[in-house]
């Protein structure tokens, strides 16, 4: 349901770890655009890890801890968006499994689920957001498994790319096929994950284009970085990092950062 033109909701930004400790100009661009938008934004600095690492590794224990704080710390808001389809996919899809035999929290847990957004999605779907932007090259884009698979995004960030100036799509062959990634599933797995990740970057360096982008921070950095290892001179961006006009430094795990 798209918001109404008049109505300014107050957002509650989740950064998350990676773009905290890895790129955090993909938060700047999320907080430009969020406010570009017409959003009254807040950065909450009691956040912290959404508990996803703990919960894929079976910890449910500390990924309900965490989960809680998460809770506290943005239930006051409108909505709670996102720059990560996997973290936005833990709070609104599989928060429910951690409070199931908790109904002091369920209630909590299910309206903060609710109103979580992956970014792209709440530009998109909520905002009715067209975004001004201007960036010369060739792109093409990877769709992360837990926004596609999860909260079905697909359609949203194209959408959103076809307004940028001077960008031209390309698409990829197995564009919503893992990259290897994984979350822990990396450094569980890492011959698989790297073998997997190698079949990604052999189809992205087929489309010739010059630019990777995608909508989550794990994905691009272990595609940047199995490119970069390989001697590949592609840009690789977030795509709010596009929307935003912002995307005219090196890039995610690019050569020059060796």
């Amino acid at each position: 349901m798209k918001i109404a033109r008049d109505h300014k909701p107050r957002v509650g930004f989740f950064v998350t770890c990676i773009v905290d400790a890895m790129r955090p100009n993909i938060g700047f661009a999320s907080l430009k655009l969020l406010a570009d938008a017409g959003c009254d934004v807040e950065v909450p600095n009691t956040q912290t890890c959404c508990g996803q690492p703990a919960f894929n590794s079976g910890d449910d224990a500390t990924s309900r801890q965490l989960a809680q704080q998460v809770i506290t710390a943005f239930e006051g808001y409108d909505y709670v968006v996102v720059p990560s389809g996997s973290c936005a996919s833990m709070i609104r899809s599989h928060y429910a499994e951690l409070f199931a035999e908790l109904p002091d929290w369920q209630e909590r847990q299910h309206a903060l689920s609710a109103k979580t957004w992956e970014i792209l999605s709440f530009l998109t779907d909520v905002m009715d957001y067209t975004p001004k932007a201007e960036y010369h090259g060739t792109a093409t884009y990877h769709d992360s498994c837990s926004g596609l698979r999860d909260l079905g995004v697909h359609d949203q960030p194209r959408a959103l790319l076809s307004h940028v100036d001077g960008l031209s799509m390309v698409p990829l062959e197995g564009n919503n096929e893992c990259c290897g990634f994984g979350g822990t599933f990396c450094v569980k797995y890492p011959e698989l994950s790297t073998a997997i990740v190698g079949e990604k970057t052999a189809k992205i360096k087929k489309t010739q284009a010059d630019t990777l982008l995608g909508g989550d921070m794990g994905c691009l950095m272990n595609m940047a970085g199995k490119l970069s290892r390989e001697g590949s001179d592609m840009r690789v961006y977030h795509t709010i990092e596009v929307l935003a006009g912002m995307a005219d430094g090196p890039g995610i795990c690019a050569p020059a950062l060796k």
